[in-house]
């Protein structure tokens, strides 16, 4: 019985650092949401005008009757997908335009040698 008593002031300001820890971290957690690494910041107008496009086509599509077989498959060979055609297949990422492309691994390792020292 007496060891707890001898325990239990030692432990006692340990809980109030783990407890403020974890509050502190989930502040953090929360107030700085993750970041895309290596994005680059676009026009926010830039989508709208692509959406609205899109939502032109939809509509279209819509007060028409059902598209044939052969129509959807047109349209599909024209781009990416019915719908999207080829809107910004030049940023979306395939084998094609990624040969040069440093992967997330090869950034961490980087940056780990960097920090180590170890080149």
């Amino acid at each position: 019985m007496s060891l707890i008593r001898f325990i239990q002031p030692i432990i006692r300001p340990f809980r109030f650092v783990i407890a403020a820890a974890l509050c502190l971290t989930l502040l953090l957690t929360n107030a700085f949401p993750a970041a895309a690494i290596g994005s680059s910041k676009s026009d926010l107008s830039e989508g709208t005008t692509q959406l609205n496009g899109i939502q032109k086509e939809t509509d279209k599509v819509a007060r028409s009757a059902p598209p044939s077989l052969e129509e959807v498959q047109s349209k599909s060979q024209a781009g990416l997908n019915e719908v999207q055609g080829d809107a910004d297949k030049n940023k979306m990422k395939r084998p094609e335009n990624s040969q040069n492309a440093t992967s997330v691994i090869d950034k961490v390792e980087n940056y780990l040698q960097k920090v180590t020292g170890n080149q």
